[in-house]
């Protein structure tokens, strides 16, 4: 059995464009497919997934790690860094939804099997509508509320906002009240027994973090992400011992080293490895494995297409250690019609049943991606009043 070739579908999707990897075998109907969006840097990732090919055409698809280990190590240069592990990640994915179908069972039974009966989904404010999560505005805490209760009301326990403002790196107390404002008014909406996530996108400076996260400890936030940036292992760990809110971070790390660093600083609660950006399954089952020896709980990132939800709900199903799915169902309005899926998903709870197909349970449709080429993604640029640059 050999690899004949490895493609790329782009489908725009307003913020994003999702990057959909098929490698395909010479045995007559048998592919993958895996995931390999990364936000503004479509055009590099389709390139490296290009010049990775080379390595793998006329591979053998059943030597997944063999494989691994060939685009990572190879060509010189090591795949730690964010396009070249996207690429890695999409082509290891569909290499995971390859060895299902050979087998003629679902990935998660090659990840070790089933350790649980069904996976809980979360959600972003709005769905995931762009202008809900990204661009409701931090005063507007009465908003907050409204998509908060509009979230419970679709059948969700637990969502994410983005309730902290683009902070500079010492300011004082106006951002600190519109975070806390934002955050009482969605727990006064949904009640105690729904859990809220903020996410601060690495905004703030490790002090201002501090601030944030000693600011909304009273409101029982089920985890608080990125309080600064990811670069700063030994800042986040400080937060953490400062907080009793459970620290979540990890979304952008590629690689099981950068785990390393994060899980032996003791630095977060809870791991957040992005399935299509950290090395794939291949990589993530490593990561968990390591995150399982710190007794630290995952909940992968994952804001992505829909091949990128069914490998980490592949995960989820294989992992004791997973605790809840990222998941995007309000972003664009034709999202269903580009994917048929094996998942039963009960409205009321948003919990997901095991997929019974082999491999990922997923397929594209080619020709309804096709409807939605490329088009550069909506630009994010954050700029302080004095005119200088700010994290997004």
């Amino acid at each position: 059995m050999k690899i004949t070739a490895i493609e790329t579908f782009v489908c725009h999707a307003r913020m994003r464009n999702w990057i959909f990897v098929k490698v395909v075998t010479d045995q007559p109907g048998l592919w993958g497919w895996g995931e390999a969006t990364l936000e503004w840097h479509t055009r590099a990732v389709v390139g490296a997934i290009e010049d990775l090919s080379q390595l793998l055409i006329g591979e053998d698809p059943r030597r997944i790690e063999h494989l691994w280990q060939m685009m990572y190590r190879q060509h010189f240069w090591h795949g730690d860094n964010i396009v070249r592990g996207t690429a890695i990640s999409g082509i290891d994915i569909a290499l995971w939804d390859i060895a299902g179908k050979i087998h003629n069972v679902p990935t998660y039974e090659l990840l070790g099997g089933k350790v649980r009966d069904y996976v809980r989904l979360y959600c972003h404010l709005g769905g995931g509508k762009m202008e809900d999560f990204y661009e409701t505005k931090i005063d507007d805490a009465k908003r907050f509320g409204e998509l908060a209760l509009q979230a419970v009301e679709d059948g969700f326990t637990a969502f994410k906002s983005m309730a902290v403002p683009e902070t500079m790196s010492l300011e004082g107390l106006e951002s600190i009240k519109y975070a806390e404002a934002c955050v009482r008014s969605m727990r006064e909406a949904v009640g105690d027994n729904i859990d809220i996530m903020v996410d601060c996108h690495a905004r703030p400076s490790p002090r201002m973090g501090l601030q944030f996260a000693k600011a909304l400890e009273p409101y029982g936030l089920y985890f608080f992400e990125e309080p600064c940036w990811p670069e700063s292992p030994e800042d986040i760990a400080l937060i953490q011992r400062a907080v009793t809110t459970p620290i979540a971070s990890g979304e952008r790390l590629v690689g099981i080293h950068a785990f390393r660093d994060l899980l032996e600083k003791r630095a977060v609660s809870v791991i957040q490895p992005d399935i299509t950006h950290c090395g794939g399954i291949t990589e993530t089952k490593k990561i968990a494995a390591l995150a399982d020896a710190y007794k630290v709980s995952m909940a992968p990132h994952n804001p992505q297409g829909p091949i990128s939800t069914a490998a980490s709900l592949a995960i989820g199903f294989s992992t004791s250690s997973y605790i809840i799915c990222e998941s995007v169902h309000n972003d664009v309005p034709w999202r269903s019609d580009i994917v048929t899926e094996n998942f039963d998903i009960k409205k009321q709870g948003r919990t997901v049943s095991p997929n019974t197909l082999p491999g990922l349970g997923i397929e594209i449709n080619e020709e309804e991606v096709k409807k939605h080429p490329f088009q550069q993604e909506v630009l994010q640029r954050v700029f302080y009043k004095d005119g200088s640059i700010g994290d997004w």
